[in-house]
């Protein structure tokens, strides 16, 4: 299944408000006005769409072109030139490789160590899950049930145990039967507690303790939050020192311009989108497949644009 039709209702809402740009014959006021309110309504952020707006006008001036298809072509090459140049890969350093998991309860990340460890298993890799997340029995139970699709072990700890000893023992687990990775699931934090973000900081110093090396701290963002998952970013790279995004829900989502709002903003890469349940809809992120997704018409929209153009 492609991206474009994964991306469901990112698409279709902000192909739906470009409709009217595509219809005209020029792109005059009304439809800078128009290609605005799209960007903003799809959560790209108020100073990152005036300063892609602007920059797209400057080139679209210099190039003495005002047709709706090639000014969409001018901001589709903005967009992924500003998403393109960050690193995506997931870091691995001496076996075992720590990769911790953060972010806030229902973000997704239980899943997501469990789709991506299946594709590091797929892939070769010997895999230890840590259920970090021991207030919740029902997150550690789904762990479980991953770890035994996917053909990972899972340590746990005793319900309510510190996190940070369940990461420590698990990195040791890793060391002692010749792992290469442990994911580490942490128990979902509201970004709003200090104490709670203390606490995750002393995980991530605890995971680096023993003999593993902490290579990636993925933060879990829900898509549907929008800008709101730009405060959880923040607090979380303060307090764990995130290097990449994993952008769940992607699929059910009119916002997706928040993947270019969280690296405009805070310099950290969309790495990985969620576009489903199934254990195959973890994909990494492509800049330039995203947008052309995000701007590609249906059918009916094809036929509509022809007709009025």
């Amino acid at each position: 299944m492609s991206l474009r039709s994964r991306l469901g209702r990112a698409r279709d809402a902000f192909a739906g408000h470009l409709g009217g740009v595509r219809s005209g014959a020029v792109v005059d006021a009304a439809a800078w006005d128009a290609l605005e309110d799209a960007l903003i309504l799809a959560d790209v952020g108020v100073a990152t769409t005036a300063d892609l707006l602007r920059r797209v006008r400057e080139r679209a001036d210099s190039l003495a072109v005002d047709r709706p298809e090639v000014v969409l072509d001018l901001l589709k090459e903005e967009l992924v030139t500003r998403l393109g140049a960050a690193d995506r890969g997931l870091a691995s350093g001496g076996a075992p490789s720590v990769w911790l998991f953060v972010g806030v309860n229902g973000a997704g990340k239980t899943t997501t160590i469990g789709k991506l460890g299946r594709r590091q298993v797929e892939a070769g890799k010997k895999v230890v899950f840590a259920a970090g997340d021991t207030f919740r029995a029902a997150a550690v139970h789904q762990l479980e049930l991953w770890g035994e699709r996917a053909g990972a072990s899972v340590v746990r700890g005793a319900e309510g145990a510190d996190p940070g000893s369940v990461v420590f023992d698990a990195v040791e687990h890793a060391a002692a039967s010749g792992a290469d990775l442990v994911l580490a699931d942490t128990a979902g934090r509201v970004h709003t507690s200090g104490n709670l973000m203390d606490e995750l900081s002393k995980v991530r110093r605890v995971a680096e303790k023993g003999a593993g090396t902490v290579t990636e701290t993925l933060l879990v963002l829900d898509a549907t939050t929008g800008q709101n998952g730009l405060v959880q970013a923040r607090r979380f790279t303060e307090a764990a020192g995130v290097t990449g995004v994993v952008l769940t829900k992607l699929d059910g989502s009119s916002r997706g311009g928040i993947v270019v709002a969280v690296q405009e903003a805070l310099g950290i890469p969309v790495k990985l989108v969620g576009v489903g349940e199934g254990p195959g809809d973890l994909v990494d992120f492509d800049p330039a497949e995203f947008v052309d997704a995000l701007f590609d018409l249906d059918d009916d929209d094809r036929s509509g644009a022809c007709s009025t153009a």
